[in-house]
């Protein structure tokens, strides 16, 4: 499916006033993405397990009718405040929105959004946040055509979340998603998130993630910025190759149930995603000193142990312990006895994944 088939194509219809809520998970990406051209469009494919604790939850009301203009008239609350600052990314999002979903232009509404964890710190909140209210925007749509489709309605909101974050197309369903065409993955595309299509071996289906919180304050450079960098990078066209391996590889391990590999292969991305931001012109550094110190622990503690416990890391400080079911206990009292000293007021979040 292209986007023109996403156009809306009867302007004169409207949704009915009201409140039209919405939730969406965060994601971790295992094989990253990093770097963009076009609209928002991959320059490699990702996958990402889906989280379950971790998620936004946004209401938007359409308060009134009104004469529809070049503007879109709305004011965004999180946590219940007025929150100016988020206004120009979600007016750009509108503006790439525009042709898909034109009657918000016909309306003034707010957009009421908040997270079940810290904001822009390295847990993808953009895409939650994007993502919820995509889903709330298809809502719309319902109220106006009742009878539209399923595999539709899913294929859209995952459309229009990643012209606000390129992440968030992986956020708006659940479980293994894949975003960005790839030859290994049926019916995969750029435009929009689809769910892992083969079969995935049961050491994965019932996975932990806890986040142990380095840093829960905004981030010094954004990922958007992070992504520009990547047009002119030295590395760029090597690590778009890593990363279409990379793909190839997780799904052989996804088959056969292969911990270990599974292990190494979302360090390796984890490390290589910030190897890309450290050797960037102007480059930068999002890990910080505790960080090092919780991956050092964690190969030590494996090495020890055997148990299979990985890291992976997202454009953050934080860190993302990955765990089978069966290790939880022991990686729990890892965390208790030694990581959680090195977070930020000793927080953590016990999140799992659900295939």
């Amino acid at each position: 499916m292209q986007s023109s088939n996403f156009i809306f194509k009867n302007t004169s219809l409207l949704p009915k006033l009201g409140c039209y809520k919405a939730e969406a998970p965060s994601n971790i990406a295992l094989v990253k993405y990093w770097g963009k051209h076009g609209e928002q469009l991959p320059t490699n494919t990702s996958i990402s397990f889906t989280l379950n604790e971790c998620k936004t939850k946004t209401e938007v009301h359409l308060l009134e009718k009104i004469e529809a203009d070049d503007q879109f008239h709305f004011e965004v609350y999180f946590n219940n405040y007025l929150k100016p600052d988020f206004k120009p990314k979600i007016k750009t999002f509108l503006k790439r929105i525009e042709i898909y979903a034109p009657f918000l232009k016909s309306f003034k509404f707010e957009i009421r959004t908040q997270n079940t964890f810290p904001h822009s710190s390295g847990i993808a909140s953009s895409a939650s946040g994007m993502a919820a209210l995509a889903k709330c925007i298809l809502q719309m749509e319902q109220n106006i055509f009742v009878d539209l489709q399923e595999d539709f309605l899913v294929q859209k909101a995952s459309f229009l979340a990643r012209l606000g974050s390129g992440s968030a197309s992986r956020s708006t369903n659940g479980g293994l998603v894949v975003w960005g065409e790839h030859s290994s993955i049926e019916n995969s595309s750029n435009f929009y998130g689809i769910d892992y299509p083969y079969e995935v071996h049961d050491n994965f289906k019932s996975f932990c993630d806890t986040i142990l919180l380095v840093d829960q304050g905004k981030k010094e450079v954004s990922s958007s910025v992070g992504h520009n960098l990547m047009h002119n990078h030295p590395f760029a066209s090597q690590r778009f190759k890593q990363a279409d391996d990379n793909i190839e590889k997780i799904k052989a391990i996804f088959e056969s149930g292969d911990l270990m590999s599974f292990i190494n292969l979302i360090e390796f991305e984890a490390l290589s995603l910030h190897a890309m931001m450290m050797t960037s012109q102007p480059y930068f550094l999002l890990m910080q000193p505790n960080t090092l110190e919780i991956i050092n622990a964690i190969w030590a503690f494996r090495k020890e142990t055997q148990t299979p416990v990985g890291f992976t890391l997202d454009a953050g400080a934080n860190v993302h312990l990955l765990y089978p079911k069966s290790s939880e206990s022991k990686v729990l009292d890892l965390i208790e006895q030694k990581l959680k000293y090195f977070c930020q007021n000793q927080s953590f979040i016990k999140d799992y994944v659900k295939i």
